[in-house]
């Protein structure tokens, strides 16, 4: 399977844990695990060998992981329909207010029509649903060539961007 990762299209070399899964049912590698999984298997899961994420819901808050962020190679964040935003402020609180720097990956229900937006609150790796062309989506990724608002990807809005250069 085919991701987008920093403005480009890479292999998915992570696996995504089961939400029901239990630590028996870890593989070993590189791993999501759900937010349930790692609340209840914490100590465990961080002394495994191989790399590790989280999966948070649209539901779950940020700040659960909070003291947790240096863990995580990469948080994905689910979308399970293209119309719940809550996963917006996850990305946002992450990056800005929690300072994370690893990979931030929009993962379900993901648009094309939406990933320049998810980039703008942090996310800069997406995965979006099988039935979606990946080449599409990349290439949504540059809609647009100029923004006037202040985000995670441009902290300066435009007119104060025009006034440093």
């Amino acid at each position: 399977m085919k991701i987008i990762k920093d403005g480009a299209i890479a292999e998915n070399d992570w696996i995504h844990v089961a939400p029901d899964a239990t630590l028996a049912d870890v593989p070993d590698g590189k791993i999501i695990v759900p937010l349930k999984l790692w609340l209840a298997e914490r100590d465990t899961l961080v002394e495994r060998d191989g790399e590790l994420g989280v999966k948070l819901e649209s539901d779950d808050l940020a700040e659960t992981i909070e003291k947790d962020l240096d863990h995580f190679a990469v948080i994905a964040i689910d979308f399970p329909i293209y119309r719940d935003g809550r996963g917006y402020s996850q990305a946002r609180i992450l990056r800005e207010r929690y300072g994370y720097k690893g990979e931030l990956r929009a993962v379900g229900d993901v648009l094309k029509d939406q990933m320049f937006y998810l980039h703008r609150v942090g996310f800069n790796a997406f995965e979006p649903r099988a039935d979606r062309d990946i080449e599409d989506a990349l290439k949504s990724l540059k809609d647009f060539s100029v923004t006037y608002q202040p985000a995670v990807d441009d902290p300066l809005p435009l007119r104060r961007r025009f006034a440093v250069r």
